[in-house]
């Protein structure tokens, strides 16, 4: 019988793996808990309508990427592709943005598209985000890029991630440069890559975002979009500006950057690094005021980024090593009835006085030989050990396993002062 493997493109995270994520986690949790940022979490399944209504029909996501599904009701159901729109409908059920209520909002999560799977791009990928309701100026904005960039410091990635910002500003706006675009890249359509000739009536701002370089120069000819912003949309793009170079945020313009959701409106924002390869997108997001309405609230600004998670552990990694496992503290070697029994005992006194004690025990049997080459193999510090002779006396042998410290018996009274002194004063790292 064939051995079942998982699904191409969606990918376990092990156990050796597994201290790099939680570390990131925390990380992100201690910066969003600085700015007052509240969790949320919703649904991994949502209607599908939800997606087509928020990211927009002709988007590469909707039209290619959704896992899409009819349950048993004949309900058409997907894996959520993106999060902003499932924060958005569920701040609007719940009643949270209620008469424009500001919400300070974030979430960590796996994430689905069906594309093709390569390094840093994932069919069931995670991502953490912030959304941020209720509040229209350029400070809520200046605000998350200021996050990001904490965000960044924590995690040793500063000097390595580079912001880009522009602005696209209000639908009217758009859509008289959409006109402009369009009579443009019609004059040039045979200059047009598939992909872009199939965004040319749908979606054609994407065109702008191509990676082709056989259209990198007509591209770069094109029409301008920032020429056809009026002055209340400049006066906003330059109000942030200015606060981000008060708050001394580095950044570039970058005219073509447009995002490929459909519900962006004003300023947007990527994080960029040249780490990467082709993968070089850590952070995206923007405005988008438009879009509580357009799922049925009341008209309500809105704002916030999406980070993925494997490409910024794919960051640290290529910046700074892998990030080691941890390893255990100590590890219990036990011998004989009495000696397990006491071993268990022992174990959880151990763990109520030293909360923080990473302790393994053995609880497979085996020789004192076979034990202590599964306590050598977990990397533990320390092996604590009761055999027959330990268990008569009240004592525990404890037994440098890394290292040049002495072996000692002490009694399992005094285990927990001892053991906490050696490893405040340990050469080797426990984590």
């Amino acid at each position: 019988m064939a051995t079942v493997k998982s699904i191409r493109g969606m990918h376990d995270i092990l156990p050796g793996q597994i201290d790099a994520w939680q570390r990131l986690e925390a990380a992100v949790r201690a910066v969003m808990d600085g700015y007052g940022y509240r969790e949320l979490r919703t649904p991994l399944v949502e209607k599908t309508e939800l997606f087509c209504r928020s990211i927009g029909e002709v988007t590469d996501i909707v039209e290619k990427e959704m896992y899409t599904f009819e349950d048993r009701n004949g309900d058409s159901l997907s894996l959520r592709p993106e999060n902003t729109a499932s924060v958005v409908r569920a701040a609007i059920e719940h009643g949270l943005i209620a008469n424009q209520q500001v919400q300070r909002l974030w979430y960590c999560g796996p994430m689905f598209r069906h594309e093709r799977p390569q390094k840093g791009r994932y069919r069931q990928f995670w991502q953490v985000g912030i959304e941020a309701f209720g509040m229209p100026g350029p400070q809520i904005e200046a605000e998350l890029i200021l996050i990001s960039a904490r965000l960044w410091r924590a995690l040793g990635l500063h000097g390595h991630v580079r912001l880009e910002l522009n602005s696209l500003g209000t639908s009217a706006e758009r859509a008289s440069y959409r006109k402009v675009l369009v009579d443009y890249l019609q004059a040039h359509r045979e200059q047009l890559d598939e992909d872009s000739q199939r965004r040319l009536q749908g979606n054609p701002l994407r065109v702008l975002d191509s990676k082709n370089p056989d259209m990198q120069a007509l591209i770069d000819a094109a029409p301008k979009l920032a020429e056809h912003l009026g002055g209340e949309s400049r006066e906003h793009f330059e109000r942030l500006r200015e606060l981000l170079d008060a708050a001394g945020v580095g950044y570039s313009l970058n005219p073509r950057l447009v995002r490929g959701l459909d519900y962006y409106s004003h300023t947007v924002i990527e994080w960029v690094t040249d780490r990467l390869g082709a993968q070089g997108t850590v952070c995206a997001g923007g405005r988008y005021d438009g879009l509580v309405e357009q799922l049925g609230g009341k008209p309500t600004p809105g704002a916030g980024w999406a980070m993925g998670l494997e490409r910024l552990l794919a960051l640290i990694e290529e910046i700074d090593g892998a990030v080691p496992a941890r390893r255990p503290d100590a590890y219990l070697v036990t011998a004989g009835a009495a000696a397990e029994r006491d071993g268990l005992l022992l174990a959880e006194r151990l763990r109520d006085l030293l909360p923080d004690l990473q302790l393994v025990q053995n609880a497979s049997g085996g020789s004192f030989k076979s034990q202590f080459k599964r306590a050598d193999k977990s990397g533990a510090a320390y092996a604590l050990v009761i055999g027959e002779s330990e268990a008569a006396a009240g004592t525990v042998s404890l037994k440098p396993l890394r290292g040049d410290g002495e072996q000692c018996t002490v009694a399992q009274s005094a285990l927990a002062a001892e053991l906490s002194r050696r490893l405040e004063h340990l050469a080797v790292p426990t984590a």
